[in-house]
């Protein structure tokens, strides 16, 4: 009991912070915030981006480390954790095969800026479309035999 109310009262110091900060900028005319960019854009915008942006890594570290405690603490979930990063990983090995590293061109006949023959950004852009695709697939398949399921049941 004692630990949810710290959680609220977390909770609530950061949104008064967070409306507070939004506040301010409301507080200013937006045509001013838009001239006045080394003055009232550091001292009014700037603020709530920080705040926002530490607050994002902060959820992103907490929720990182509370996955990994609950790993280690059931270690059946430990296991089917690596075998799901296992299969992904198949599957982006599988995706990084299928892709090439051809020329890409932009809209103007030129050679884009990391699209040339053989780059390894090319070759990654193309896993990640291919792994976006096989894993797409396998959802429509999974999609499809739930529907399935649930026609014969009823």
């Amino acid at each position: 009991m004692k630990s949810n109310k710290i959680l609220n009262i977390l909770i609530a110091a950061i949104a008064l912070i967070g409306g507070i900060l939004f506040i301010r900028i409301f507080m200013e005319d937006s045509q001013e915030i838009v001239d006045n960019v080394d003055n009232l854009q550091n001292t009014v915008v700037s603020p709530l981006i920080s705040f926002s942006f530490w607050l994002f890594i902060i959820a992103v570290i907490v929720t990182i480390a509370l996955s990994f405690w609950s790993m280690i603490r059931n270690p059946e979930n430990l296991k089917k954790t690596f075998g799901g990063i296992a299969v992904l990983a198949i599957l982006l090995v599988i995706a990084y095969f299928l892709s090439d590293s051809n020329v890409v061109y932009n809209t103007a006949g030129g050679i884009e800026r990391g699209g040339e023959e053989g780059s390894s950004i090319n070759r990654w852009v193309g896993a990640g479309i291919w792994y976006s695709l096989i894993l797409g697939g396998i959802a429509g398949i999974f999609f499809i035999v739930d529907l399935l399921k649930g026609l014969v049941k009823s």
